[in-house]
């Protein structure tokens, strides 16, 4: 707890703001961990995917998520939540659970006083590629080239998290 706190008065200090990033969904959650490195640059602290079981109720899956991210929560100790904003497709049942994953990770990342950032898919995509009509795999394709340390193979939420991550630091520069 105290290198947590001790971390957080350094990046106060210093004005480095970190990011948790997520692309929401209930079978699998992307999330990265992101702040300005050297230079001003970003800087990729963790990135991974919470997957829940797909036999399993919502709400038990809603639980293993909402477990999972306070955890993450605890242990990066982030300053400020970005995350995208619910894009609706023509599945109701699909859109209903991705909007109750967004509602878990709101309120967990409010209760660690973290600032919250949302981001449309479009805006993302700009901030990431320069293009607000791009696809999946220049998305990818850019985040690893502004990211160098990012994961070489992972799936598309954990690289969506990553561009979420991005676009907010870029939004947000202190530097």
């Amino acid at each position: 707890m105290y290198d947590t706190l001790f971390f957080v008065v350094v990046r106060y200090y210093l004005s480095i703001m970190r990011v948790i990033a997520v692309d929401p969904g209930y079978d699998r959650l992307g999330v990265a961990v992101l702040e300005h490195g050297d230079g001003g640059s970003e800087k990729l602290i963790h990135s991974t995917c919470i997957e829940t079981d797909a036999t399993a109720t919502l709400p038990a899956r809603m639980h293993t998520l909402g477990t999972a991210f306070d955890a993450l929560l605890d242990t990066y100790a982030p300053d400020a939540l970005a995350i995208e904003t619910l894009f609706f497709n023509k599945n109701q049942k699909t859109a209903v659970g991705v909007a109750q994953a967004r509602g878990v990770c709101i309120y967990l990342a409010g209760t660690h006083n973290c600032t919250i950032y949302e981001y449309g898919p479009q805006e993302i995509k700009i901030a990431v590629t320069g293009y607000g009509g791009s696809n999946k795999t220049q998305v990818i394709d850019m985040v690893r080239r502004l990211i160098p340390t990012a994961p070489e193979k992972a799936l598309d939420d954990e690289y969506d998290a990553i561009a979420v991550g991005i676009t907010c630091l870029a939004c947000n520069r202190q530097h």
